[in-house]
């Protein structure tokens, strides 16, 4: 008996993708349980501390999540909605940091000491994503800073360098169906940590992430500032002046040790 194979459509492999596309669990929940069991909130929950020991441990479950990360396809990726997107970017680098970190830690007091004199950790390439082998840089600035992709400055709030001066690892996976919420929590958190946010007459201190990535504050709201004066209850709580004719911009210093704190 001859069996005639039928011919496969463009139409055909478009609904494969988007089948295998809606099958990837967009909660996140592998991710999730080893942030919720290994993460903690510390000071007034604006920082937070990480258990490279425990996700050490738990290195099989965090290389199965990133298994599924990294079997996703670029035309996968691009059936995803844009909250899918940058779900799935955010908690893809967070978990490549996290892992990387986590199999390295006993041995390092920074994520610096990971790079070599001519070439940041950051530059590495060593990630599994859309069939190649990519660097964290390329995750942030190739995808996740794309002009017209997402535009949303908040992304610097969100993804984590393993540092104590970076925006806080939150203890839980970027979830599609409410990261809106969890963006706006994440910035309004980094914005309330006074040692690293804060308005002191007439003169604002804020992270250097705002002069790193000034260009995406720039793009949205036409300056740091007055993307800042969004926020501007969170860093000025005491109601001083707060316009671009009065107000003086410095930048505090960065703090490149790992966010261990109490773990190690």
């Amino acid at each position: 008996m001859t069996v005639k194979l039928l011919p496969i459509t463009s139409a055909l492999i478009i609904f494969i993708a988007t089948s295998v596309a809606n099958a990837f669990d967009h909660s996140h929940n592998e991710f999730d349980l080893l942030l919720k069991k290994h993460v903690v909130w510390k000071k007034y929950g604006f920082t937070s501390t990480v258990n490279y020991f425990g996700f050490e441990q738990d290195q099989a479950a965090l290389v199965n999540y990133l298994k599924k990360v990294g079997a996703i396809s670029e035309q996968q990726f691009e059936s995803f909605n844009k909250q899918e997107q940058l779900a799935f970017l955010i908690n893809a680098y967070n978990a490549y940091t996290v892992f990387w970190v986590s199999q390295n830690h006993r041995d390092i007091d920074s994520i610096k000491e990971l790079g070599t004199l001519f070439k940041s950790p950051w530059k590495a390439k060593r990630f599994d994503l859309f069939g190649n082998i990519v660097s964290l840089d390329f995750i942030e600035h190739q995808l996740l800073r794309e002009p017209g992709r997402f535009d949303d400055p908040r992304i610097h709030m969100a993804v984590n360098c393993a540092s104590v001066s970076c925006p806080a690892l939150r203890p839980e996976a970027y979830d599609a169906s409410r990261i809106n919420e969890q963006l706006n929590d994440s910035t309004l958190r980094f914005l309330s940590d006074r040692s690293r946010n804060s308005l002191k007459n007439k003169t604002l201190f804020i992270s250097p992430i705002f002069k790193w990535y000034q260009t995406d504050f720039m793009r949205k709201s036409g300056s740091v500032l007055q993307w800042l004066q969004e926020y501007e209850f969170t860093l000025n709580p005491k109601g001083e002046s707060f316009s671009s004719n009065s107000i003086v911009i410095k930048y505090t210093k960065y703090d490149w040790s790992l966010n261990n704190g109490d773990w190690e």
